[in-house]
């Protein structure tokens, strides 16, 4: 690949984004994901360093501090920031990158790397929404009816989005963003530098 890409998935929690996207890491070699750093606890199943890199406040802090961060961001009480570090790396090796954070975060990526593809997703409706996170098992009510207040908020946003997709169906949702991804890498500047051999040759 010439050129790498930067695809930024934000959803309001409970909605599947991370399911959603594991599944397209396994189906997409040249897509790789920025692991962020988070101040909450890991979740069961969660491994350190590969969901997140699980540190307490005062590294968080400090990693904030020398400028460490594409974008930090406060959610459900936990603090959460993307690499400058991890991401560049990438980007460097020419894999196109994915990068899971909340509209905040997308809304600061955006700013720094205008031609970042962000994109949205949905759940069929609060009643799911809710089924979902309650599902998880680990969350009292109390906290559940605070997600949810605050996932209306979120999704309040996803007219700021380029692209936007409804997980109602599992399989429909990960096509639209394996189709979301193989459209970026078609476009015609794209296809213009990564082809100029051929198309010299063609005209």
């Amino acid at each position: 690949m010439s050129q790498a890409h930067l695809f930024i998935i934000a959803a309001a929690s409970g909605a599947g984004k991370t399911t959603l996207v594991k599944a397209l890491l396994n189906k997409d070699r040249d897509l790789q994901a920025s692991v962020s750093h988070t101040t909450r606890k890991p979740r069961p199943g969660e491994v350190d360093g590969g969901d997140y890199h699980f540190v307490d406040e005062v590294t968080f802090l400090d990693l904030k501090s020398k400028g460490e961060f594409l974008e930090s961001a406060e959610c459900h009480g936990s603090m959460y920031g993307t690499s400058k570090k991890s991401v560049q790396l990438i980007l460097d090796q020419k894999k196109d990158v994915i990068l899971e954070i909340d509209w905040q975060g997308a809304q600061a990526l955006k700013a720094q790397f205008k031609e970042a593809v962000s994109i949205f997703v949905l759940p069929p409706s609060v009643e799911t929404l809710a089924e979902r996170l309650n599902s998880r098992g680990h969350d009292s009510e109390e906290t559940i009816a605070m997600r949810l207040a605050v996932a209306r908020e979120e999704m309040s946003h996803v007219d700021e989005f380029d692209y936007v997709t409804i997980n109602d169906d599992f399989e429909v949702a990960l096509h639209d963003l394996m189709a979301i991804i193989r459209s970026t890498r078609l476009m015609c500047h794209i296809q213009l530098t990564r082809h100029s051999h051929l198309i010299k040759n063609l005209t």
